[in-house]
């Protein structure tokens, strides 16, 4: 079903795969081939879109992305930052759109203040405004901004428009500032694996069936961290374009860096329905393509999937869950119970199983995974005719778009889910990211959506508050309404696969868009309600650096909902002091009292009165080698936390920032989950410490890093700290790989204060 390579592979002319090793070039040699790894790795869809993008070397790039992407939850504190650092206009395309923050009501005027906000920085530096409930971020960018050998930068994970054949990149919202202010973003070249698709799809198996079998076999191994995942093969050409959409943004589950896909003729007549046909030109690997590993995918024999909490990784196939179901749900729950730790709620999902099958209280198709119009139209097809029933099962379907959503109403889907008793509702997000359909206490969730990370469904564990997520494909929950909440699989329903006709109405967008590129006004004011404030100073990294561990954390991985949890905080992401309290809140309540200790040391270091625990914790530093003279003016104090893989999920910087604002100057960590979120830290000059031995700390330990801000700046290999919480202990930590402009953030304190001081050139 899915085979993954040991080692690099040859694909000789899109379709013969070929390992790499002693014997490749004479079998490539016989089909009239060159058999060079250089060349051949210059023949992949992706080295050729990299190269157009890139002012580095072929190594080290530096690229300059089309047109740039952010949502409500991001887009301000990415202008904020980019003003303070001397932005005077949008250098490229950049799209404000607003769909997470539309239908949450917590924090009274605050989230539609922000929308104002972003439609008068859209006028005044040249940008593209999407009003609220029109579309759904990647929908909107698919339907309106990509194109064939383009590359967007996104300040959301999801950013994947990779079935159109564009690079997008999901980063944090440093990466976006750096690019407003006309600087590049840099990167080693990443590795290319190959996903190669043979066969078409069984009946009832839709793309997240698909994308959830892909997650499953390289999640965990990291085969694809941090690499391009390239969708090739002869099964390609079988999937609609849609379908290649629903799949194709959730490769940021398997923590890859972007993804492309092939082309053809079915995407040069998407780009033509939408009004864009010379954004069309054919992407395909050449004749001998070098890829880094392959990822052989069977399409005809994935069955309908499901994923249960806490994570997309978490799959197993429907028909194996129904027959295993009290078994797996029980293990679910003893998971469960280790996340949360403590004497948290625990949900009972092994009464879920009842009347020979398992039962859920709610399902929810939504957003730019679940909410395209194929996945509508087949759960249209599933439930006509029939109901949900009148019991406590809901679903609610939230179609990607205004176009989309206009052309259900057209055709008479909507009416056939409204009469099954569907709620069809408009563009929004929340579903995906727990500020929306929140079920109640102890209920269990089916969504097509990206993710079921813990609190993902608005979850408070602290309040005794607890409810669950397994993601599924449409057509499936689509089954499993039709059978009134009994969990079933599309396979079983026997409903025909149509094959539905999309007419795209671009003037639901000219009527309300506004579009002003390469029109900047700057005369325009910027509109700041009374949430919407700037970031607070940040101080550069000094000579000498203290830090104690303020949290914690063991978990094999840490999410940055966990970090900084997602839902109602949402509101008050324009608000960096205000959005700092919620840190750690649900994984780690104390920490913000914790944190803020440190800080008030901080403050008692910088008035020269060093009494108390901060004159005991000089006269250990003293004691170090080399540190007798060390004077409190020589040293910063902040917080760190550990964790032993942080960072898995979204882009955004608020996982950092929020640890930044509360003072933190370093993480503590095994290994970083993603790029994405080891580069906010490096933007907010959080030291992204990598340690060996986890034995080595607990919570409340000091750690003195003596001649900081020297070993950051002169590129030292290794950096000597020493615990000095007792008896002095050594302690070795890395930074990983970092460019000269990095070391120089982190030495600044922040990107804001590195443009401020002219860096960057």
């Amino acid at each position: 079903m899915i085979e993954l390579s040991e080692g690099g592979v040859y694909l000789a002319n899109g379709r013969d795969i070929i390992p790499a090793g002693p014997q490749a070039p004479a079998r490539l040699g016989a089909l009239g081939l060159d058999g060079s790894e250089e060349k051949a790795r210059r023949a992949t869809i992706s080295w050729g879109i990299l190269d157009a993008h890139n002012s580095g070397d072929e190594k080290n790039l530096k690229i300059k992305f089309d047109s740039l992407t952010s949502h409500d939850i991001t887009y301000v504190g990415i202008i904020q930052t980019a003003r303070a650092s001397g932005m005077e206009k949008f250098p490229v395309p950049y799209v404000l759109t607003n769909c997470h923050n539309s239908l949450c009501a917590v924090g009274g005027t605050i989230n539609q203040d922000d929308h104002v906000f972003a439609l008068s920085a859209a006028r005044k530096y040249g940008g593209v405004y999407v009003p609220p409930h029109l579309a759904v971020m990647h929908s909107f960018n698919r339907e309106m901004m990509a194109g064939c050998g383009r590359m967007i930068l996104g300040s959301d994970s999801h950013t994947r428009y990779g079935a159109l054949g564009t690079l997008g990149v999901g980063e944090g919202g440093g990466e976006l500032a750096k690019q407003l202010v006309g600087k590049t973003y840099d990167l080693a070249r990443p590795g290319v694996v190959a996903v190669y698709l043979a066969g078409t799809p069984g009946p009832g198996t839709g793309p997240h069936d698909v994308a959830l079998a892909i997650i499953a076999a390289v999640f965990k191994n990291g085969y694809v961290k941090n690499k391009v995942m390239e969708f090739v093969g002869e099964g390609v050409d079988g999937l609609p374009v849609e379908f290649r959409n629903a799949i194709d943004v959730m490769t940021t589950e398997t923590t890859c860096w972007s993804s492309v896909w092939k082309t053809d003729d079915q995407v040069r007549d998407y780009l033509e329905k939408h009004g864009r046909p010379g954004d069309y030109r054919r992407l395909a690997p050449g004749a001998a393509a070098y890829y880094d590993g392959l990822i052989r995918v069977d399409l005809g024999k994935i069955q309908p999937r499901i994923a249960l909490p806490f994570h997309p990784s978490n799959v197993y196939t429907i028909a194996e869950f129904q027959k295993n179901a009290k078994d797996i749900l029980s293990k679910t729950e003893e998971e469960c119970g280790r996340l949360i730790g403590g004497a948290g709620p625990r949900p009972n999902l092994v009464a879920k199983c009842r009347d020979g099958g398992v039962y859920v209280e709610q399902a929810v198709i939504a957003g730019c995974s679940g909410g395209t119009f194929d996945n509508i139209m087949a759960a249209a097809d599933i439930l006509e005719g029939k109901s949900i029933g009148n019991g406590n099962f809901t679903l609610n379907i939230y179609p990607e778009s205004q176009p989309t959503w206009l052309e259900l109403l057209r055709n008479g889907a909507a009416a056939r889910l409204a009469k099954a008793g569907a709620v069809v509702r408009e563009a929004f997000c929340g579903p995906c990211f727990g500020a929306g359909d929140t079920p109640a206490n102890a209920e269990l969730s089916i969504r097509h959506t990206t993710r079921n990370f813990p609190n993902r469904e608005g979850s408070k564990p602290g309040e005794g508050q607890i409810a669950c997520v397994a993601l599924m494909d449409a057509r499936s929950i689509a089954a499993s309404a039709a059978n009134k909440g009994r969990l079933s699989s599309a396979a079983e329903m026997q409903a025909p696969r149509g094959a539905p006709v999309f007419f795209f109405d671009a003037g639901l967008y000219r009527s309300r868009v506004y579009d002003g590129i390469g029109q900047a006004m700057p005369q325009t004011p910027l509109v700041l309600g009374p949430n919407i404030k700037d970031w607070p100073a940040i101080p550069a990294l000094a000579a000498n650096l203290l830090v104690k561990i303020t949290s914690f954390i063991t978990d094999p991985v840490t999410t940055t909902d966990e970090l900084i949890p997602s839902g109602e905080t949402s509101s008050y992401r324009s608000n960096p002091l205000r959005l700092a309290e919620f840190t750690l809140s649900r994984k780690d309540p104390q920490y913000v009292g914790r944190a803020k200790e440190l800080q008030a040391l901080e403050e008692k270091r910088r008035s020269g009165k060093p009494d108390g625990e901060l004159a005991a914790l000089l006269e250990k530093i003293r004691a170090l080698p080399g540190c007798r003279e060390l004077g409190t003016a020589d040293l910063q104090i902040g917080s760190t936390i550990y964790a032993r893989k942080p960072g898995d999920g979204s882009a955004r910087e608020q996982a950092a920032s929020c640890q930044r604002v509360l003072g933190a100057c370093a993480n503590l960590a095994l290994e970083y989950a993603t790029k994405r979120y080891r580069s906010n830290l490096i933007n907010w000059g959080i030291l992204p410490f990598l340690v060996q031995d986890q034995d080595a700390f607990r919570l409340g330990d000091y750690v003195f890093f003596p001649g900081i801000r020297k070993a950051v700046l002169e590129e030292t290999g290794g950096i000597t700290g020493y615990l000095i919480g007792g008896e002095p202990r050594r302690i070795h930590a890395e930074l990983g790989g970092l460019t000269g402009e990095e070391r120089q953030i982190l030495a600044d304190g922040c990107l804001i204060n590195h443009y401020r001081g002219g860096g960057g050139e």
